[in-house]
């Protein structure tokens, strides 16, 4: 209790330290909370060169009300512990905001200083529900994971025209669980029936129980919102000549299983949060300058440059650098303009946007439509 105190007594000098420093300096700190080094260092590299693309483009343009951004990147060291430490120097640096972190576990430790100190974060890709929830201060530019589980059952329902379903669920993972209780609640509130509910573990490596009862069952759809043993389960569905169309969430686009190993997937559908042929004059703008970046071309680091330009336009809009002006900006944010999509914030700091539905046929995924919220 008495570090918590202290650290709160920190925060607020600080948080007066910074707003001096701002009006005295040319430039205006914001933090880039990353992995650069250990295990997750490559997976946030093009979150890294999102925020960096996106500060050189405001600086070109004269910065920030007058102001130049100066880009504290700071590496969390790919794990919670260093991501806390890492929003604490983010603090002592006096930063007007936090763009980061990554993983969940990452972006959950940043969090908690963030709004413990005040200091708006916004972060690019970490969608786990419970993120925002810590509290007024934390934003994100990717939809959550709930909300994909609710798209997910509007697109089974409007567009497949499905109206059977079977869930396979990872029981060891958080955001197999929540997608599948989002996908359910909304399917059903849609007149579609969910005809079994099924459980497998991280460990589970054969499925041929769950799949001969959810054959028995003829489904329109198997909805599998797992990550790399996704396409694994939907591709044994297939040699079991199951004719339901699986669909998965945002996890099966970092994983290239539906073609690897084997005959080729057929078929599926699953959500991201973008897609490089979407049709968007922004988006083709940003692949003009950027594509030459191998970096640049992940969904991470478009949103990453989304979260980056958002800030600097709420920062416009409260035309002030104190963290609450900037906060309450961020909280009434609607219709920007992005990369990844027009981003609206709801009463949780949660990004209200397009959902980028893609589709497998023969091993390849496809960029299909956008599905409106």
């Amino acid at each position: 209790m008495k570090k918590i105190l202290m650290l709160n007594v920190i925060c607020l000098y600080l948080s007066l330290v910074a707003a001096g420093q701002v009006v005295a300096s040319e430039t205006v700190k914001i933090a880039s909370v990353f992995a650069q080094t250990s295990v997750a260092s490559v997976s946030n590299a093009p979150s890294i060169q999102g925020v960096r693309i996106a500060v050189s483009e405001i600086n070109k343009q004269g910065g920030i009300l007058g102001k130049k951004i100066e880009l504290l990147e700071i590496d969390n060291r790919s794990t919670p512990e260093g991501s806390k430490a890492a929003a604490e120097k983010a603090a002592e640096q006096g930063v007007v905001a936090i763009i980061g972190a990554n993983w969940n576990a990452h972006s959950m430790e940043v969090a908690k200083v963030a709004q413990d100190c005040h200091i708006p974060m916004i972060s690019n890709a970490s969608a786990h529900p419970d993120i925002t929830r810590t509290g007024n201060y934390i934003f994100r530019v990717c939809f959550s994971d709930l909300f994909q589980g609710q798209v997910m059952a509007r697109f089974a329902r409007k567009d497949i025209r499905a109206s059977k379903a079977v869930i396979l669920k990872n029981i060891n993972s958080e955001y197999s669980i929540g997608l599948a209780h989002e996908f359910r609640k909304y399917f059903e509130k849609l007149k579609g029936r969910v005809l079994l509910e099924l459980t497998y573990t991280s460990e589970d490596q054969n499925f041929d129980k769950i799949l001969e009862q959810s054959k028995a069952y003829s489904p329109d759809i198997l909805f599998i919102p797992g990550e790399d043993e996704s396409e694994v389960i939907a591709k044994q569905a297939q040699d079991k000549k199951i004719s339901a169309i699986p669909l998965g969430g945002d996890k099966w686009g970092s994983t290239k299983l539906y073609r690897i190993g084997g005959e080729s997937l057929k078929q599926g559908y699953f959500s991201t949060h973008w897609s490089k042929n979407t049709d968007r004059d922004i988006t083709r703008e940003y692949l003009r300058k950027y594509a030459g970046n191998p970096n640049s071309v992940f969904g991470d680091a478009a949103l990453a440059y989304d979260a980056t330009h958002l800030l600097a336009d709420a920062i416009r809009r409260s035309g002030s650098f104190e963290r609450e002006k900037i906060r309450c900006a961020l909280a009434k944010t609607r219709n920007f303009k992005g990369v990844t999509g027009d981003i609206t914030m709801d009463e949780n700091g949660d990004a209200i946007k397009d959902v980028v539905i893609m589709q497998i046929t023969n091993g390849e995924a496809r960029y299909l439509k956008i599905f409106k919220p």
